[in-house]
């Protein structure tokens, strides 16, 4: 009687594995996403210069990778001699998101952030 549930169980772990292995893949692309953008900045000679470059490398990017361009939006703030890449995927229409049935849900939204100094520190 107890085999009975493994069958079950392991279909929900192997679930669980691809949901949640998907869902870390999708955040660590949309971290190297920001990451190429951010060091993308470091060639622009003034703010908006540099504001273009970062959006420029991002939509390149995106299309490298399994990213959906609708679903992906870029902040670019710079203050204090740093600039700041958000990077923001919405991953809800997602197959990996919607096979997790009654599986907790890793957030569908992944925003990640890139940090990178552009003028003198003081």
């Amino acid at each position: 009687m107890e085999f009975a549930l493994v069958g079950p169980i392991l279909i929900l772990l192997l679930i669980g594995i691809v949901v949640y292995g998907g869902w870390f893949l999708t955040a660590q692309t949309v971290q190297a996403v920001a990451s190429e953008g951010a060091r993308a900045a470091v060639g622009g000679l003034n703010a908006a210069e540099r504001e273009g470059l970062v959006r420029g490398e991002v939509a390149g990017a995106v299309h490298g990778v399994a990213l959906k361009p609708d679903r992906t939006t870029v902040q670019v703030a710079e203050e204090a001699g740093r600039l700041r890449v958000v990077v923001v995927y919405d991953a809800s229409d997602s197959p990996m998101m919607l096979m997790g049935g009654m599986l907790p849900r890793p957030p569908a939204v992944i925003r990640r952030v890139a940090v990178i100094q552009v003028g003198d520190p003081s």
